[in-house]
C-alpha cells in the first residue's frame, strides 16, 4: 500500500482531468475497474459536472527572472481550477492572488475555486514574506474547457444481491492521508475480498469528493435500496489513534460492527457521532437517502495540523498504519460476512452439556468460552445476532463465533438466516 501511494503522490489529481485517469491506470495494475466518464453540464439533483480542467505548466517569474513560484516543483502551488493567465503585474496585485498559511511558515496550502473562475497560486508564507518589489510574469497554462469527469467502480460479487460500498475519494493532489491512504486502501481491500466466497457484494467507488459522490447517486438511485451499508475510506495512514465517525442513523449494522471492532481492539480509539461536515458520507446519509454508511479512519480530517497542506506528505504516513486501518477493515467485515441467527434446537432449558464434552465435569476450565455457550444457548431465539450476542455478552464477535460453530457441530444450534 505504501508504495502504492509513492507512486501516485506526484500526480496532480482534482475533481476532473487527465490525473485522476493516470490514476485509475495505476490501480488498475493491482484490480479491475470500470470507469464512467460524466460530461460537462450534466445535472446530479441540484449540482452540474463542471469543466474538465488540465494544467501544462504553471509558474511566476520575479524581477531578477528566476521562476519564484512553479507547479513542477509542487502541484499544490497551483490554485485547484486556476484559469489560464498569462500576464505582468506588480508585486502588489500577484499578492491579492497568493494563499499562505501564516501560522505554519514553512508549508504550502491546499486551496481550490471549482465553481468560481479564478487564478492564484499557494506558496509557503516564509516564501512569500521574501518576494521582492518589482514587475512578475504569471503564466498559467491550463485548460478549463468542455470534457468529462471520471469515477471508477469494482464489484465483487457475493451469493447475496444486497451490496456493500465501499468508497474513496480521488480528487485531491500531492496529500497523503487525504486521501490518498483512502484510495490504496480501498484498492488492497479489493484485491483481498476478491479471494474469497463472500455472502454480500462489494462495491469499491472511486470518485471525486462531493461533486462524484452526488453524480453517482443520481445515477445510481435505484440501486441505493440494495446497499446493506457502507464506508467512506479517508485518512488512514497516520499514527493517529483510530476514529469512527457514525452513519447519520447512529444505530445501524455497520456502526455497531465498526464500534464493536474498535472496542475489542486493545487500543485507544475515538468514536465520533455524525455530523454533517466532512467528507462522502454527507451525502449517502443526506436525507433523502438516509444511507448506512459510517467512515472509519484514523485522525480525522481537519484534526491534524497538516491537512490540506504540503505538510502531508510521505513522512506523514507509515506502511504500519496502513496497515493497521486495513486489518480493523477486514474485521468490519468478517463481522458482517458472519452476523448469522440461529436457533436453539433446544429452547426449553439449558440441554446438558458435560454429556457432550462441553461443560466440564469439575469446574468450568474455560469460563469465558463456557459463558458465551449460555449466552448463545439463551439468545438464539432467532431474534438475536451473532453480533447482537457479542454485544450482550461483552465478547469478541471472533470468539463468539467460535463458539457458535462447535455449538453447532454438536447440534445444539441450527442456522436460521435466508442465505
Amino acid at each position: 500500500m505504501y508504495d502504492l501511494l509513492s507512486e501516485l503522490f506526484p500526480i496532480c489529481r482534482s475533481i476532473t482531468g487527465d490525473g485522476v485517469r493516470e490514476s485509475y491506470d495505476i490501480i488498475e495494475r493491482v484490480i479491475s475497474l470500470c470507469r464512467t466518464e460524466v460530461a460537462t453540464g450534466t445535472k446530479a439533483f441540484d449540482w452540474a459536472v463542471p469543466k474538465e480542467w488540465n494544467v501544462r505548466e504553471a509558474y511566476v517569474i520575479g524581477p531578477e527572472g528566476d521562476r519564484v513560484i512553479d507547479f513542477a516543483n509542487n502541484n499544490l502551488h497551483l490554485l485547484g481550477y486556476c484559469k489560464p493567465i498569462v500576464e505582468t503585474m506588480s508585486l502588489s496585485k500577484l499578492k491579492e492572488h497568493l494563499y499562505t498559511l501564516e501560522d505554519q511558515p514553512d508549508v504550502v496550502p491546499y486551496r481550490t475555486s471549482y465553481y468560481d473562475e479564478n487564478w492564484g497560486f499557494c506558496l509557503a508564507h516564509s516564501q512569500y514574506a521574501s518576494l521582492i518589489e518589482g514587475d512578475y510574469k504569471v503564466v498559467v497554462d491550463a485548460t478549463l474547457e468542455d470534457g468529462s469527469m471520471t469515477y471508477a467502480e469494482t464489484l465483487i460479487e457475493g451469493r447475496l444481491d444486497e451490496e456493500v460500498l465501499i468508497t474513496c475519494y480521488t480528487c485531491h493532489p500531492s496529500m497523503c492521508n487525504d486521501s490518498l491512504s483512502g484510495v490504496v486502501v480501498a484498492t488492497y481491500l479489493a484485491d483481498y475480498l476478491r479471494q474469497f466466497d463472500l455472502k454480500y457484494s462489494y462495491r469499491i467507488l472511486f470518485a471525486p469528493e462531493t461533486i462524484g459522490s452526488i453524480t453517482w447517486l443520481s445515477r445510481n438511485e435505484a440501486r441505493t435500496d440494495s446497499i446493506l451499508c457502507g464506508l467512506v475510506v479517508t485518512c488512514c495512514g497516520d499514527s493517529g489513534k483510530l476514529t469512527y465517525k457514525r452513519s447519520r442513523r447512529g444505530d445501524t449494522v455497520i456502526d455497531v460492527a465498526a464500534e464493536h471492532v474498535l472496542r475489542h481492539s486493545c487500543k485507544d480509539y475515538l468514536i465520533e457521532d455524525f455530523f454533517p461536515y466532512g467528507s462522502d458520507e454527507r451525502q449517502f446519509c443526506s436525507p433523502g437517502f438516509n444511507m448506512a454508511v459510517g467512515s472509519l479512519m484514523r485522525t480525522r480530517y481537519g484534526a491534524y495540523k497538516e491537512y490540506h497542506s504540503s505538510g502531508d506528505d510521505l513522512s506523514f504516513v507509515n506502511a504500519e498504519s496502513l496497515g493497521d486501518t486495513i486489518q480493523k477493515y477486514i474485521e468490519i467485515i468478517d463481522i458482517l460476512e458472519h452476523n448469522t441467527t440461529y436457533v436453539t434446537t433446544n429452547p426449553k432449558c439449558e440441554p446438558q452439556l458435560g454429556k457432550r464434552g462441553l461443560y466440564s465435569k469439575i469446574g468450568p476450565t474455560n469460563p469465558q468460552s463456557e459463558l458465551i455457550m449460555l449466552w448463545l444457548l439463551n439468545l438464539c431465539d432467532g431474534e438475536s445476532s451473532l453480533l447482537d450476542i457479542a454485544e450482550k455478552a461483552g465478547s469478541p464477535f471472533s470468539s463468539v463465533r467460535r463458539v457458535a460453530d462447535n455449538l453447532v457441530k454438536h447440534g445444539l444450534l441450527v442456522k436460521d438466516d435466508l442465505e
